[in-house]
């Protein structure tokens, strides 16, 4: 895998789902594979970013070979020349010092908006400052961002915060060849607009794009804009084909499924009644129809996830017994293999990351049939599907595993195991390979056409 590849989403959560695991999972599996060097970029204006880069390695998401790399801590260590600064255009105002000792500092209106954002360095020196209200004082309206040298004297000043991000990323690329793979909708808007000789892009879509009248809104844009990519990764060929039915095309985009590295490995002698829940507790993964199914089909239920109706579901829990909520835990894969079956509700899905390693690990899936993921991983053998939001059906599914003797139990984890093998880390690392050598070919191809194209012009021109 030749060339540099960066990772780029807007952040990385303390408590991060499916989204983030699965581009956690794809760079190691990029360094351990493919023998390339991964940065993960973040944009996220947060001062922990060293913490977050601990935690991952102590954990084992970051190995040798990636980093975590947030714009403004990298600033806070290196310089980021060229560029001119435009005092009149960018007015340099930043922040009183109030003598905090803190690496942010914001000014806020009476509502609450934040208005600037002044970013210090560990010294306590000014390293940038971005007020959003230039044209009237306390009204959001025109933007001034300034970078200040090592001895907080502005340097260099932008009146968008995307011309920043794209000078961050042309100083890291460094005009080498490079491949960022875009994970984040957050991020993706500005990555449509990053268009480098040198830099092939990919995003990732991993979940539905569909709303109830077509594209989503917050994926519109992009949608609209698909071309501006050199690819377009979707997870299942369902999606793809909705993509093409909605757009009227599908030419740039592809078909890489999540990869799983879970063991294949569990005990089949398991409690039968015993199912696991890993989801954000938030409205779309509708975790409340998973805990009163189990709870119908007198079932053991264990929620591991955080979210916005944690209270809400830690009270249903209490009511319906023999339900566990136990929060965010990071090794909560491993429920995996002493759990029968596990339960996923979301009202959409791209390709969950915890169905295909939940059958890596023998745990049957029991799964609401909606777009995309589940209807193209359970066949009826090593899983059940049920229609979307009927909480009986799934009860009745639960029931009926429940109720299976141990040898067509252990028949069905058989089936689970054998269809995860089709999505491990070296299966689909290799798809990824593929595809950013072909991206990479296309887009020199269409580099040499477009020099050709110019020159005859500026031959047709002389004569």
């Amino acid at each position: 895998m030749p060339g540099r590849h960066f990772a780029v989403t807007w952040s990385i959560p303390d408590n991060f789902g499916g989204m983030t695991t699965a581009l956690l999972q794809r760079s190691r599996a990029f360094v351990r594979l493919g023998g390339a060097s991964v940065d993960i970029l973040t944009f996220e204006p947060r001062a922990d970013y060293p913490l977050r880069e601990a935690a991952l390695r102590d954990s084992g998401e970051l190995i040798d070979g990636m980093r975590l790399l947030n714009l403004y801590e990298w600033l806070r260590h290196n310089p980021l020349p060229g560029g001119s600064l435009r005092p009149q255009q960018h007015p340099f105002t930043p922040l009183s010092d109030d003598g905090a000792s803190t690496l942010i500092r914001t000014r806020q209106g009476p509502d609450g908006t934040i208005l600037q954002v002044d970013h210090y360095r560990c010294d306590g020196t000014l390293l940038l400052t971005d007020r959003r209200d230039t044209r009237e004082r306390g009204v959001i309206g025109g933007r001034s961002i300034v970078l200040c040298d090592a001895a907080g004297v502005p340097v260099r000043s932008w009146g968008r915060i995307h011309h920043l991000y794209a000078a961050w990323l042309d100083r890291l690329t460094d005009r080498q060849p490079s491949s960022m793979i875009v994970d984040s909708k957050t991020i993706a808007g500005f990555m449509l607009h990053y268009r480098r000789a040198h830099v092939t892009t990919v995003h990732v879509v991993h979940a539905s794009h569909r709303g109830r009248d077509g594209v989503r809104a917050s994926r519109r844009d992009v949608f609209e804009n698909l071309d501006r990519f050199d690819v377009v990764v979707v997870l299942t060929d369902g999606q793809r084909h909705d993509v093409r039915h909605d757009l009227g095309r599908a030419g740039r985009v592809r078909v890489i499924p999540n990869a799983t590295s879970v063991d294949v490995r569990g005990d089949d002698e398991r409690d039968p009644r015993s199912g696991v829940v890993l989801a954000s507790l938030t409205p779309r993964k509708r975790v409340a129809h998973a805990m009163r199914a189990a709870a119908m089909a007198g079932a053991t239920l264990d929620v591991y996830g955080d979210g916005e109706l944690r209270g809400e579901l830690t009270k249903l829990a209490d009511e319906l017994g023999d339900v566990r909520l136990h929060g965010y835990r990071a090794d909560a894969r491993e429920e995996f293999t002493r759990a029968s079956f596990l339960l996923a509700t979301g009202s959409s899905e791209g390709f969950p990351l915890a169905l295909i390693e939940g059958m890596a690990a023998g745990c049957i899936p029991i799964a609401y049939d909606v777009p995309y993921g589940p209807a193209d991983l359970i066949d009826g053998v090593n899983g059940i599907l049920v229609p979307s939001g009927d909480q009986a059906a799934l009860a009745a599914a639960i029931e009926k595993l429940i109720a299976e003797t141990p040898a067509q139990l252990a028949r069905r984890r058989r089936h689970a195991r054998r269809t995860a093998q089709r999505y491990t880390d070296a299966v689909i690392t290799e798809r990824w390979a593929r595809e950013l050598r072909a991206a990479w070919r296309r887009k020199r191809r269409a580099g040499v056409v477009r020099r050709v194209r110019a020159g005859a012009k500026v031959l047709r021109r002389a004569s």
